[in-house]
């Protein structure tokens, strides 16, 4: 599972300037929201959105789903404002973008006390500092950027992102091996069910948590996708089962399927129970 306890399997953009989106985001079947104030405000709607972002969280109504905030780049004459706003806003978390290195979110840290933060990787600079980025103290989540990654590299778009494939691997290695959750960047064809499906199946073979989305036509093709399948839940109890069996038995391995099941697939298989019990626990509430 990721480091974060909740599902993660779609995280939504909902403009913080957008009083109707605002309210239709408390219905929508999402495990997150990123309340936007940057690519989503118009700059001189900036200022504006800070104040009708921050009534919408005080009404709240959002219920299990995780509330995050974008914010934009300190270096903008929005940022710092925006920072010191989201302290008191009840968001879940803080969301910075363009993170080039551990030291943007060592700034973004003085600005908003305890809040939880989040990255936006989505440079160059940001593929290559992953690492660090991933292992700052209070980090717990990390957002891909594919549409700025792909423009700063000057790649063509393909289905199968393989010039992204450097990027998104340095990130997943870095927030596994620092355990910080990690979600797949946007999928902008929102009309394109089956491009999404394909893109979700892949993020979701890579290891990725979940998909960020642009339009709440995504949310149940990106839900569906990072779920476990009940072939998946059947399969993780069998091989639970038979390993437990195995052990009181007196051996190290045990079969299922014709396929070596050892401790290392039984935590993977728990994961698998753990997570599908998350999704169900969230869906009831």
């Amino acid at each position: 599972m990721s480091a974060s306890s909740r599902p993660l399997r779609s995280v939504l953009y909902i403009p913080g300037s957008k009083e109707r989106a605002l309210e239709k985001a408390r219905t929508l079947p999402v495990d997150a929201i990123i309340f936007d104030l940057e690519d989503a405000v118009a700059p001189d709607e900036k200022a504006a959105a800070r104040n009708t972002l921050a009534r919408a969280l005080a009404a709240d109504g959002y219920g299990a789903r995780m509330k995050i905030v974008r914010i934009n780049a300190l270096g903008t004459e929005w940022g710092a404002d925006d920072a010191q706003a989201v302290r008191t806003m009840g968001a879940d978390a803080v969301l910075l973008p363009k993170v080039d290195s551990a030291a943007d979110l060592d700034a973004l840290a003085a600005l908003t006390g305890d809040l939880p933060l989040w990255a936006m990787m989505e440079s160059p600079l940001g593929m290559i500092n992953a690492a660090s980025v991933a292992a700052h103290s209070r980090l717990e989540g990390m957002v891909m950027g594919t549409n700025d990654l792909a423009k700063d590299m000057g790649t063509r778009f393909r289905p199968d992102r393989l010039p992204l494939m450097g990027g998104l691997s340095l990130c997943l290695l870095a927030a596994k091996a620092c355990g910080v959750s990690v979600i797949d960047g946007v999928y902008n064809a929102f009309r394109d069910d089956e491009g999404l499906a394909a893109e979700c199946a892949q993020g979701r073979d890579m290891g990725f948590d979940g998909k960020t989305l642009i339009h709440p036509a995504q949310v149940a093709i990106a839900n569906e996708a990072f779920s476990p399948t009940p072939e998946d839940i059947d399969l993780a109890e069998r091989q639970i089962a038979a390993y437990e069996q195995a052990i009181a038995s007196g051996q190290a391995v045990a079969v299922v399927d014709g396929r070596i099941v050892e401790n290392l697939h039984v935590a993977t298989a728990r994961e698998t129970l753990a997570k599908s019990a998350a999704i169900n626990a969230m869906n009831t509430e």
